[in-house]
């Protein structure tokens, strides 16, 4: 065999072994103007990039906008997956097949995703807040996941959720909607275990990051959120359900414009518990609340009252300063059945974001708790 000839075999065997096969959605037919329907184009694309053995790219290429309809991408695949999204994606214009609980684009079943890049992800909420609620990006039973440096903007609902994951990293993410599009979380965690989230910016209607029932190991850090609902957990213990979350920190982040900062919110009537929660080095300005323990959470005027509740202990807040719009920025409402227990304030100093107004903190229920260096003084825990 010629030299040349070996050559070119050597290097065709090298290529296959390191793999990294890209797969265009361009080559599966999809136009890019975003106008097209190209759902069907990224179905075919990854259906072969997640029969590939070896490490396959998926490329939304930039420089095109790519319109697909209601999308789920699902697993397991042969290989881990590495998901270029460098150009753009649009949800439709027109009314989607089902009114509530679905997604634009849904990630289920698939481990080792990496989702990454420039591109931006439209939901064109604003189409749709006053007639149904869909949700833009979403991942189920994806483990060991990680999404960097995407911009989503705009869902009709929550931007991105995530359901029964473990394993996940996420940073460098970008979320912005009107301050008051309704339920627009930025990110919202169910069932999720080994999370971290870094260095984004989330800027919402509603809760920027949301911990729902089932999560633990979650730790948050460099997060700048505004507007919003700050970072919250739950709600909890609805219609009697128990439910369980426990260590999670929040960590060198910061709310603007916000209606809470940090915040645990549960129904009454529930059972479980929420433990082990820090909540440090916070920065507030213009926070309606931003300390907030609510054990009475209500959507509506006729809730009921309950002896039960889910409990709520081991909770810190250390080394949060800046400014609220309400006279009670510290709000810990605990059940007389089931006091909160461990709730420790240290380093707190809250003024008003407007004239001199005194503040001052409302406080029940709590047990074995510890205040050092609040301001205003936090009364029913123990100093």
């Amino acid at each position: 065999m010629a030299a040349p000839a070996v050559l070119g075999l050597l290097l065709l065997t090298l290529t296959s072994a390191v793999g990294y096969k890209t797969y265009n959605v361009l080559d599966f037919k999809a136009v890019g103007d975003g106008q097209a329907d190209d759902t069907n184009a990224f179905v075919q694309a990854w259906a072969a990039a997640c029969a590939d053995t070896i490490r396959p790219v998926l490329l939304v290429p930039p420089g095109k906008t790519f319109l697909i309809g209601e999308t789920q991408l699902s697993g397991p695949c042969n290989s881990s997956v590495d998901f270029q999204l460098q150009g753009n994606v649009v949800a439709p214009n027109w009314q989607w097949t089902k009114k509530d609980k679905t997604n634009l684009l849904t990630f289920t079943n698939v481990n080792r995703l990496t989702l990454h890049g420039s591109g931006e992800i439209d939901g064109r909420g604003q189409l749709w807040w006053d007639l149904f609620k869909n949700k833009t990006l979403a991942f189920a039973h994806c483990n060991d996941l990680y999404v960097k440096g995407i911009t989503i903007k705009n869902s009709a609902d929550k931007h991105m959720t995530f359901f029964a994951c473990v394993g996940v990293n996420i940073n460098w993410i970008k979320i912005t909607a009107p301050g008051d599009s309704p339920n627009t979380d930025g990110m919202y965690f169910s069932s999720c275990q080994n999370v971290t989230v870094s260095g984004s910016r989330i800027g919402t209607g509603d809760d920027c990051i949301a911990i729902g029932p089932g999560c633990s190991n979650i730790n948050i850090s460099s997060v700048q959120c505004g507007p919003g609902h700050g970072f919250s957990i739950g709600s909890l213990g609805k219609d009697g359900a128990t439910q369980t979350v426990e260590n999670i920190s929040v960590s060198d982040s910061s709310v603007t414009d916000g209606l809470t900062g940090a915040r645990i919110k549960t129904w009454q009537g529930g059972s479980g518990y929420v433990r082990g929660v820090v909540f440090e080095g916070m920065r507030v300005r213009s926070v309606q609340t931003p300390i907030m323990i609510d054990q009475f959470y209500c959507t509506s005027n006729n809730c009921q009252n309950h002896t039960t509740a889910v409990a709520i202990s081991d909770v810190h807040y250390a080394n949060i300063y800046g400014t609220a719009t309400d006279v009670n920025p510290i709000k810990i409402l605990c059940s007389e059945s089931v006091p909160c227990q461990g709730i420790h304030l240290e380093k707190v100093k809250l003024s008003m974001a407007e004239g001199t107004t005194p503040l001052t903190s409302v406080c029940i229920n709590v047990k074995d708790g510890q205040v050092n260096q609040v301001d205003p003084d936090v009364q029913c825990v123990a100093g």
